[in-house]
C-alpha cells in the first residue's frame, strides 16, 4: 500500500548548503522513491512553485528560497539491492584518484550511473555501499551505462556546486576515444546540431531537432581503417548520447551501438570481437579546487576496447595513419 509522504502542501526553506542544486534533485532527495517523471510532471504541472513562481528542473535553487511541496504519495520503500563483495572489489580497483573532496572513477562498460527504472543499484549507490562511513558522496556528472571511462563523484557539496558550475561554463574539458563506422571526411571536425530528447516505444533517445538544445562536439580523425574511423571527440557541450548522435548525423555511427548503429556497416568491419558500445571517456580537465595548476585525469582504453581496435589494425585494412 502507497503511504503519504505528506497529506498537505508544505513549504520548506533552502538551506546554506543545498544552494546551487537544481530544483529537480531537491525534489528527488525530499520524495526518495518518487519516479522522475513524476517529479518532471509536478514540475511542469506547476505544483511545485519557488518563491510563488513556477520552476523549470534545471532551475538553480539559493539559500533561503521557498518551495512550495504539494501532497504525494509514495510507495512503501523497498529493500534495496546491493553490490556484492566481488562487484565492490572491483569498483575500488576502478578508483583513479582520490582526495578529501573528489573521487575520480574509470567506470566500467554496463554499469549504470546510478540506480532507477529497472536497474537496482548503479555506481553512486555501490560507492555508498562501499564507502558507509562517508557522509556525502554524489555525482558530478553521468555517462550512458554502455560508455566506460572518467566519472568524477564529490565528496563534499562545496566541490559539488563548485564543478557544477565548471561544467555550466565550459571550464571542465572532456575528451573521448570512439570507433566510427565509415570513414570521417576531415581530420578535424565540428558538428553544431542542437539536440532533442523523444520516447519511441517507452525507450528514450536523443535526435538532431532545429527546436532542440544547443549541442557542439569535435571530433578529430586519429586512425582511417577501410571501414572505420578511430576518433577521438571532444564535448563542447553535455547532451544525453550527445557523441553518439552527433556521429550517427554525420553518417557514421558509434560501431557497437544498440541505438543508433548502423548494423550492416559493423558487418563490414570484420570479426574483430567488439561486443560493446566503442565509446570511452578517456580524458577530462578541471580546473583546481585549491592550488594553481588544472587537473587532468586519464582513463586507459579497456581491454575489451584496445583489442578490437588492434585486430583493425593487424588486418591490413588501415589505408591512412594520421
Amino acid at each position: 500500500m502507497p503511504t503519504a509522504a505528506n497529506s498537505q502542501v508544505a513549504y520548506v526553506s533552502v538551506a546554506d548548503d543545498q544552494a546551487g542544486q537544481r530544483v529537480d534533485n531537491f525534489l528527488l532527495a525530499r520524495f526518495r522513491g518518487l519516479p522522475r517523471s513524476r517529479v518532471y510532471r509536478l514540475l511542469r504541472r506547476g505544483e511545485v512553485r519557488v518563491n510563488g513562481g513556477r520552476a523549470k528542473p534545471e532551475h538553480r535553487l539559493q539559500a533561503g528560497d521557498r518551495v512550495r511541496l504539494p501532497p504525494v504519495d509514495l510507495q512503501a520503500p523497498r529493500p534495496p539491492t546491493q553490490a556484492s563483495a566481488d562487484q565492490l572489489t572491483t569498483l575500488a580497483g576502478c578508483i583513479l584518484f582520490e582526495d578529501e573532496r573528489l573521487l575520480v572513477l574509470d567506470k566500467p562498460a554496463g554499469l549504470a550511473c546510478h540506480g532507477g527504472s529497472g536497474i537496482s543499484f548503479g555506481v553512486i549507490e555501490a560507492l555508498r555501499q562501499m564507502r558507509a562511513n562517508q557522509p556525502f558522496l554524489e555525482l558530478v556528472h553521468r555517462l550512458d551505462r554502455d560508455t566506460s571511462g572518467c566519472l568524477l563523484i564529490a565528496k563534499r557539496r562545496s566541490t559539488l556546486r563548485s564543478l557544477h558550475e565548471q561544467l555550466r561554463t565550459g571550464a571542465i574539458k572532456k575528451r573521448y576515444l570512439a570507433l566510427l563506422l565509415g570513414n570521417l571526411v576531415r581530420k578535424r571536425q565540428q558538428v553544431d546540431a542542437p539536440l532533442a530528447r523523444y520516447e519511441r516505444g517507452g525507450e528514450r533517445l536523443v535526435r538532431v531537432d532545429p527546436e532542440g538544445k544547443p549541442a557542439q562536439t569535435v571530433f578529430y580523425l586519429r586512425e582511417r581503417f577501410a571501414a572505420a574511423s578511430f576518433v577521438e571527440a571532444e564535448l563542447l557541450s553535455g547532451r544525453t548520447h550527445q557523441i553518439r548522435v552527433h556521429a550517427a548525423h554525420l553518417g557514421c555511427p558509434l560501431a557497437g551501438d544498440p541505438k543508433y548503429g548502423d548494423r550492416a556497416a559493423e558487418v563490414a568491419l570484420g570479426q574483430i570481437g567488439l561486443d560493446r558500445l566503442f565509446l570511452h571517456a578517456s580524458r577530462i580537465e578541471v580546473l583546481p579546487l585549491e592550488g594553481c595548476a588544472r587537473q587532468v585525469f586519464e582513463a586507459p582504453l579497456p581491454t575489451a576496447l584496445r583489442v578490437p581496435l588492434e585486430r583493425l589494425r593487424a588486418a591490413n585494412t588501415k589505408v591512412t595513419n594520421t
